[in-house]
């Protein structure tokens, strides 16, 4: 029997409705954070970023409180790169990525330059280390360094925050404050680890549910993990299978959302690494006619990647500049709108802020 195929219109509205960006939607910040498996965090502030955007009356002091109060980490997961999960999936999420990190790390200079030592021995005492309280990978590696004479001591600490199960803890990640990168032992500062008992099968649903239909390469592409095709054909009877116009096999959840390729599509801006346009090996249902700056967020139209923004904050003064691919008139009014919005939440308290829309540039 032949599956039924998704255009990449269609593929493109079912990830935006799951992502919040059909429309703001009223959630508890928690409660978004969970249903979108988890915000890429590697920039401070760009869970809030991504949360003003998918949410209805959002308070970041809200998101703030949940961090300083252990409900939400920021951990290292997901493509070994830093995400912020709540406290109650951090041990489904956790345990499921180890494998990613003993992967990525054999990977690295770090572990190159650490060929022939202990290793066991330098994760032994780095843990004993983080165990009387968090540390930057500087301090880490000042303490290692005198135990291991001559070892490079910044590999050392790297292998650390690698190899074992860390969060970053406050104020790093709390809204409009900021500090260095401290490390903590997870099951010091959240009171329990990565769950043993989860299974990597959890973690996929939670995928098809925040960024489905998707292939096994899309699953891949987000998680990093190997072995996914296997999984998949484990968890094949409990989804809806589709093709995509290529012909490749797409997962999903039965009841999972999947709007009319013509439902309306807001402007919507993203920050620099939002999961939206990261999750998927084949980023053609979210392609336009801009590309990803990475160092830049994103602006969608009529949900497609349709040009880039950058913030500069001076003492008394917030400039927001967007480069916008499509000349449409009602297009660069609502993109300039949306940018003026976005100016008002992120600018400095007393601070005046611009907004100017300019045109595209290769």
């Amino acid at each position: 029997m032949s599956l039924p195929v998704l255009t990449t219109r269609e593929l493109n509205r079912a990830t935006l409705s799951r992502q919040m960006l059909l429309d703001r939607v009223p959630l508890e910040p928690l409660d978004a954070v969970e249903s979108l498996a988890g915000l890429q965090a590697q920039t401070p502030t760009d869970p809030y970023i991504g949360l003003w955007s998918r949410l209805d009356g959002f308070d970041p002091e809200r998101l703030s409180r949940h961090i300083e109060e252990r409900r939400a980490v920021r951990a290292p997961l997901m493509r070994a790169t830093i995400h912020l999960v709540s406290a109650a999936d951090y041990p489904l999420f956790a345990n499921a990525t180890r494998t990613v990190f003993e992967r990525v790390f054999r990977s690295t200079p770090f572990a190159r330059n650490l060929d022939g030592v202990d290793l066991d021995r330098v994760l032994r005492l780095g843990r004993e280390a983080l165990s009387d309280g968090p540390l930057t990978r500087a301090e880490m590696a000042r303490l290692l360094e005198t135990e291991f004479p001559g070892v490079d001591p910044a590999s050392m600490a790297q292998a650390v925050t690698y190899l074992t199960p860390v969060v970053q803890v406050p104020p790093r990640g709390l809204w409009r404050r900021s500090g260095s990168a401290r490390w903590a032992l997870a099951v010091d500062w959240l009171g329990e680890g990565p769950d043993p008992s989860s299974r990597v099968e959890e973690l996929m649903l939670r995928y098809l549910a925040a960024f489905g239909p998707a292939t096994v390469s899309d699953a891949r592409a987000w998680s990093n993990l190997a072995g996914l095709a296997e999984v998949f054909e484990r968890l094949r009877p409990r989804l809806v299978v589709f093709r995509d116009e290529k012909g490749r096999e797409l997962f999903d959840l039965p009841d999972a959302p999947r709007p009319a390729p013509d439902a309306e599509a807001p402007v919507r801006f993203l920050p620099e690494f939002d999961n939206a346009l990261l999750a998927h090996a084949d980023r053609s249902r979210t392609a336009g006619p801009a590309r990803p700056t990475w160092t830049m967020g994103s602006v969608l139209v009529d949900g497609f990647l349709s040009g880039n923004w950058r913030r500069e904050q001076s003492r008394d003064r917030f400039q927001l500049t967007v480069k916008l691919a499509v000349r449409n008139r009602r297009a660069v009014r609502e993109v300039a709108e949306e940018a003026g919005r976005l100016a008002s939440f992120l600018a400095r308290p007393g601070s005046d802020f611009d907004v100017a829309v300019e045109d595209w540039e290769e």
